[in-house]
């Protein structure tokens, strides 16, 4: 497995394989491609085997040294076996570098294994918010 890093939009390819997961993952693209070109300084990785995106973690610059990881997933058939934790190292690591002092991520309680995941490597729940929607939004944080 490869895992490839992209610091502005991937080439037309790249995007069809991000969307095609992102659709397998959350049951809709809902204007992905078009949501993600408006986001400043995104940072993509993708988890790559055999040439199938089979993982990705996607986040952009909200403020001066704040990240956001915005979205992630990993294909149903890859599950369970530490992709997700990788890619989310790698993002942590990459930010670092990078100088961001603090990462921000948004779950639901329905999401259980993102949110275990994130709290297992340092977030803390600081707050929760209603979104447009109706549902409940867990944020959490992380200082880097």
């Amino acid at each position: 497995m490869e895992y490839k890093k992209f610091t502005s939009l991937p080439d037309e390819t790249a995007l069809e394989h991000l969307n095609a997961l992102h659709n397998r993952v959350f049951g809709s693209t809902n204007g992905f491609v078009e949501d993600l070109q408006t986001k400043h300084r995104p940072f993509i990785l993708a988890a790559i085997e055999n040439e199938r995106v089979i993982g990705y973690k996607i986040g952009y610059e909200r403020k001066v040294n704040h990240f956001y990881s915005w979205l992630g997933g990993v294909h149903p058939d890859y599950r369970g076996k530490g992709i997700g934790e990788e890619l989310l190292v790698r993002q942590h690591k990459w930010c670092r570098e990078n100088g961001y002092k603090t990462i921000r991520t948004h779950t639901k309680n329905q999401w259980r294994s993102m949110l275990i995941l994130n709290i297992k490597n340092g977030f803390d729940v600081i707050g929760t918010f209603t979104d447009a929607k109706g549902e409940t939004k867990i944020i959490l944080e992380k200082r880097l």
